[in-house]
């Protein structure tokens, strides 16, 4: 079961920002402390929506580290059972570690689970010879009798998150189906319910009578309106209650995570006491309006005010953001960052901006396909001092409403400590040894580019086709056509719909495919690398890389298909692998994969490419894949989008370019540990914001969390038991 565990070897990097903090007023360090501190709060909210026995784990775990350091553990262990050797106890930190920076037992990047590489007896041993269970016994027994079954537990349906028999979600009780969500999500749809912070569960009476309900999360649990701060109005209480679907009853609730939301907006208010502006200030009302009520227009008007933020030097966005691992793709986990703004880097990206209208005239689309006007985003560079989540992107593209981003505007950012620990990994697979010293070289700047370029530029880009309100159209019926036919356009979003509606269950992948399309179709303007001060030879190197990197990328994310189900795990890597097919299909010698036997006996692979043609055979290919991406994707055009992506996305034992069945052998065989982060940590000392820092190992990563968090969470506790009600897949693990 070795591709469940942590390995040993894992690498931790620190998120270095000491001198970026350092460099803050003292006002500055407070509005980043109080973020901090609201962002990790919600944080824990990750672990009810990872698996039902993500809490008593991470709450095993908060008391087993916090009543003594490692080394007195591990001695105590030792000497009471000889056969716990140093890989066993080593293989507890790795878990434990593993469990800390996903916010859970399943993996944020690939969604498949976690399991120890020490036995469960050996496990018990460990945690029976602690302090913390000499001290508390009556705590630690009943958490370790809730989810130690379950922590081993892989039988097919436990080893990855997914809906129905394909895995397990706690965003849906066990028993919900695609049917089920289709119903409730059409009638969201129509009522403009946003699906971004819910949760769906369904109970069925003993006259077979089937109720929903849709639990929205907020700090009031109220059904009636509560009196709000600033003049807000309780707009949500109006569409509680219940409601027939059908055959069904729907019930429409709030208060989902109510306490933890309530420390989320305790620490807003205290950071609003620091803000440097007018617009912080409101961006953080509307915030705590949000998660006080359940109300989704509320976040997106707080995203209005953080948008026009520009150039903050503390940077922040926190809520239910991103749908990756909800297995419908509408609902969002909650995520929360804090960062400083490296200047030197963000100097570059503001001038990627400057120019961004006229290189949006690059991309191989009508004009009538993008965006009427372009809304100049916010493009800086962070070093990141928080970021409570499931895990930790080298970028991001915000906000996520498409009504927002088509009107409004966006921000991008790139998180410059977290890119800058790409330069330290030196293990390459699957690339010739001539090309090894240039790859090393130049990853980390490319994959600078290309972040810059996905972020700005690709989920920057592209306008839909929608039908307003009023029955009008935000497109000339007379001048648009459809891209690929030349026809009159056939489908459009109506009133209601979104992006993530339509496409639900694609919408994330195929997302990050086109933008990661449009990286790799402008990195080729010498203009482009030229920003980022590439000239010459090393630009063409750059361009080099980052195409053969992507190449690459598609081989390594077969680790994250699932052959047994037959889907993928990972949005990104599915996105990579698609591409991997487009540059495939260009023939002409552009790209291939070669099996090989490597210098240990072992299969191995090879990919290559020849950078000669990219400018020819690899723009063109990725130009017209682009032109379909968004002439499907603007006109709301489900059913061939997904047809054509899906037919890219079959992993195949038998294609004109090789058996990927067999090639994703080899690569589960020849993967490299996925690396993890060890987050600083700010407290108030006096009337001074200090910043701890922790090693880089996982025994770090622990003290980071025992540092961060209470020793015992009653308020979680009692969330996660009341969520076992809902008999979630793991309620009720085999023995």
């Amino acid at each position: 079961m070795a591709e469940f565990t942590i390995p040993n070897t894992t690498p931790v990097f620190n998120l270095e920002c000491k001198g970026a903090f350092d460099a803050l007023e003292d006002q500055e360090k407070k509005y980043a402390h109080f973020l901090s501190q609201a962002a990790y709060e919600g944080g824990l909210i990750v672990l009810l929506q990872t698996s039902c026995e993500s809490v008593p784990i991470f709450l095993l775990f908060q008391r087993l580290f916090a009543e003594q350091n490692i080394e007195s553990l591990k001695k105590a262990a030792q000497e009471a059972d000889k056969r716990i050797t140093d890989d066993d106890f080593q293989a507890l930190l790795a878990y434990a570690a593993g469990v800390y920076s996903n916010m859970g037992n399943y993996k944020s990047f690939g969604d498949t689970k976690i399991i120890p590489a020490i036995s469960k007896e050996k496990l018990k041993a460990i945690i029976w010879e602690s302090e913390a269970f000499k001290n508390h016994s009556v705590l630690i027994e009943p958490l370790w009798g809730e989810c130690n079954k379950a922590i081993y537990n892989v039988e097919p349906q436990f080893q990855e998150l997914g809906l129905e028999e394909k895995g397990i979600s706690t965003y849906y009780s066990s028993n919900c189906t695609r049917s089920d969500l289709k119903i409730v999500g059409d009638f969201m749809n129509e009522k403009e319910i946003s699906p971004y912070n819910t949760r769906l569960f369904k109970t069925i009476g003993k006259d077979n009578k089937v109720t929903y309900e849709l639990r929205l999360a907020s700090v009031s649990k109220s059904g009636s309106a509560v009196t709000c701060k600033n003049n807000f109005k309780d707009t949500v209480a109006e569409k509680l209650g219940s409601y027939q679907l059908k055959d069904a009853t729907l019930k429409i609730t709030r208060g989902d995570y109510s306490p933890l939301l309530g420390r989320v907006v305790k620490n807003l208010e205290n950071a609003k006491k620091y803000a440097a502006n007018e617009n912080e200030k409101s961006m953080l009302d509307h915030y705590i309006h949000s998660f006080t009520t359940g109300s989704i227009d509320a976040h997106k008007d707080g995203s209005r005010y953080w948008i026009k933020d520009k150039g903050p030097v503390i940077e922040s966005y926190i809520g239910f953001i991103e749908s990756y691992r909800d297995p419908y793709g509408v609902r969002g986990e909650f995520e929360g960052f804090v960062a400083m703004v490296n200047k030197e880097m963000s100097a570059k990206f503001g001038t990627l901006v400057e120019k961004a209208e006229g290189l949006l005239k690059l991309l191989p689309w009508d004009r009538e396909f993008e965006k009427d006007h372009y809304l100049r985003p916010d493009f800086t560079s962070l070093d990141v001092l928080s970021f409570a989540g499931s895990g930790i992107p080298a970028g991001i593209n915000i906000p996520n409403y498409d009504d927002i981003r088509q009107v409004d505007g966006f921000k991008n950012v790139s998180l410059g400590n977290v890119l800058s620990s790409y330069n330290k990994d030196k293990n390459i697979t699957f690339l010739e040894e001539n090309e090894k010293e240039l790859y090393c070289d130049l990853r980390g700047p490319s994959f600078e580019v290309q972040v810059g370029l996905h972020e700005l530029l690709g989920h920057g880009s592209g306008k839909l086709l929608c039908e307003n309100k009023d029955g009008t159209l935000n497109y000339d019926v007379d001048k648009v056509s459809d891209m690929l036919t030349g026809d009159k356009i056939k489908s459009w979003y109506k009133p209601g719909e979104t992006w993530d509606s339509i496409f639900s269950t694609i919408s994330s992948t195929y997302e990050e495919c086109r933008a990661e399309c449009v990286g790799l179709y402008l990195c080729i303007e010498k203009d482009i690398l030229r920003i980022f001060g590439h000239e010459g030879q090393r630009a063409d190197d750059i361009m080099y890389i980052n195409w053969l990197n992507m190449a690459r990328a598609g081989v390594l994310g077969l680790e994250y298909y699932s052959p047994s189900t037959q889907t993928w795990k990972q949005a990104h890597m599915q996105a990579r692998f698609v591409i991997l097919q487009v540059l495939l299909k260009a023939g002409d010698g552009f790209v291939s994969i070669k099996k090989l036997t490597g210098d240990d006996g072992k299969p191995d692979l090879m990919v290559t490419m020849d950078r000669t043609k990219i400018e020819t055979v690899g723009k063109q290919v990725i130009g017209d894949f682009l032109r379909q991406l968004q002439n499907y994707k603007a006109t709301a055009n489900y059913s061939e989008g997904k047809a054509l992506y899906d037919s890219l996305s079959e992993v195949s034992a038998s294609t004109t370019h090789g058996n990927f069945l067999e090639f994703r052998d080899i690569v589960v065989a020849r993967k490299q540990p996925r690396k993890m982060f060890v987050q600083a940590h700010t407290k108030i000392e006096g009337d001074k914001v200090q910043l701890e820092e922790f090693d880089s190992s996982f025994g770090g990563i622990i003290k980071s969390f025992v540092t961060r968090f209470s020793y015992h969470d009653s308020q979680l506790e009692q969330l996660w038991s009341e969520d076992s009600a809902f008999h979630f897949y793991h309620s009720k693990p085999k023995s």
